[in-house]
């Protein structure tokens, strides 16, 4: 299950390091790549509100099976695109597939997990980044190296989500315990039950703010080091991406055992440090710099995201896992998209480093800001539980 949860997501990564291809070949502006980049983590979002807890209610393999299928066409799509309208519903269609895989197969990661040694919430935080790399570094590998690359890639994925659906018909035990009402889940909705809201509240900043930067990495950080440090490499490109979400993993791994506030804390501030040594290497123009803050800003990524997946999905009943799951994957993804829409419109304004410094200035504060929420959460949790003078008297 795993497996198929990092194929999925190295899929999405893909494209990263070929938008560049794309934009040399058919002659589309920055504010057009992030619109193809963003309309991709639309059409994810409107999957994830209807059907995101479907499979609590149908079972997760009939979703799986059909998802997998869209995503072979998705990848079909990429295969014949020959202009930005084909390159448009490529992206929307993997985006709707995608959609439903991310939900569904972290879910199963869930109902799946030793109860005794539990991983899901480490599986579910440091897939998205494990993914992501592979997907970019193998594709940026080919697009260096390999003549016609774009066929490459998207011709083995097509084989390869084709034998996942079949694979997950035949092979894949249902995990699901199945709650009535199917009909009225794909309503589309954020559905957080009522016991995880506070948390999930807590988290919300640090969540917008790691998954808005990993946006801007993914659009536009391959343009970045052409235009401020004139790397022209798409090697590079897919390079930095594995710089930040490749560390993420290490960083979901390093804390994987800590206490989750701990975790989302410490990840919180190491990924604000991160972030400013990236703008840093913006006035210093060090591609070096760039890189080495990438790596801490990824490895604080990882251990956030961790500990607010950890912090959010805590006890959650087994009927609701997918719908809380997708709403936290909603919120992701949202940051994902719509910041670096904005990324990329105000790049032909006032040109890409002060659009990436500025940007960095946001994701700093609302890293801290979850930090703080947090803080003031335990010490309120503190005063509830701590006994008064009284209390100790009349129990002595």
């Amino acid at each position: 299950m795993t497996v198929l949860l990092v194929l999925m997501l190295a899929a999405s990564g893909v494209p990263s390091p070929l938008y560049r291809v794309y934009q040399e070949e058919f002659g589309f502006s920055s504010g057009v790549l992030t619109t193809i980049f963003g309309i991709y983590a639309l059409a994810l979002l409107a999957s994830l509100l209807v059907v995101g807890a479907l499979s609590d209610h149908v079972g997760r393999r009939p979703v799986l099976v059909a998802a997998f299928l869209l995503e072979a066409i998705a990848m079909v799509l990429f295969l014949v695109s020959d202009g930005v309208g084909w390159l448009l519903a490529a992206r929307v269609v993997q985006g709707l597939a995608t959609g439903a895989l991310t939900s569904t197969l972290g879910a199963a990661v869930l109902d799946l997990q030793n109860r005794e040694r539990p991983l899901g919430a480490f599986i579910n935080s440091a897939s998205p980044g494990l993914g992501l790399s592979l997907g970019a570094v193998s594709a940026g590998l080919l697009v260096q190296f390999v003549p016609s690359p774009t066929d490459w890639v998207f011709a083995v994925l097509t084989v390869v989500f084709v034998l996942a659906s079949v694979g997950t018909l035949f092979l894949l035990p249902e995990t699901s315990s199945r709650l009535p009402g199917a009909l009225a889940s794909l309503r589309p909705q954020v559905h957080v039950p009522h016991a995880h809201r506070r948390p999930f509240l807590v988290a919300l900043p640090v969540l917008v703010a790691a998954w808005a930067l990993g946006g801007l990495y993914a659009s536009l950080g391959p343009s970045l080091l052409v235009d401020v440090f004139g790397v022209d490499n798409h090697l590079a490109g897919g390079l930095l991406i594995l710089a930040l979400n490749g560390t993420g993993v290490l960083g979901s791994l390093a804390l994987r055992r800590a206490e989750p506030t701990r975790a989302l804390v410490l990840g919180a501030v190491i990924f604000a440090v991160g972030v400013a040594g990236t703008v840093a290497s913006l006035y210093a123009t060090s591609v070096t710099a760039l890189f080495v803050a990438a790596v801490v800003t990824g490895f604080g990524f990882g251990a956030a995201f961790l500990g607010a997946v950890a912090t959010v999905t805590a006890g959650v009943a087994s009927g609701h896992r997918a719908g809380l799951l997708a709403s936290i994957f909603v919120v992701g993804y949202l940051a994902f998209s719509l910041p670096a829409i904005a990324a990329g419109i105000a790049v032909g304004s006032i040109g890409i480093q002060r659009t990436a410094e500025i940007y960095g200035a946001v994701v700093i504060v609302l890293a801290l800001l979850a930090v703080a929420l947090l803080l003031l959460r335990r010490r309120g949790a503190d005063a509830v539980h701590a006994p008064t003078e009284e209390s100790e008297r009349l129990a002595a």
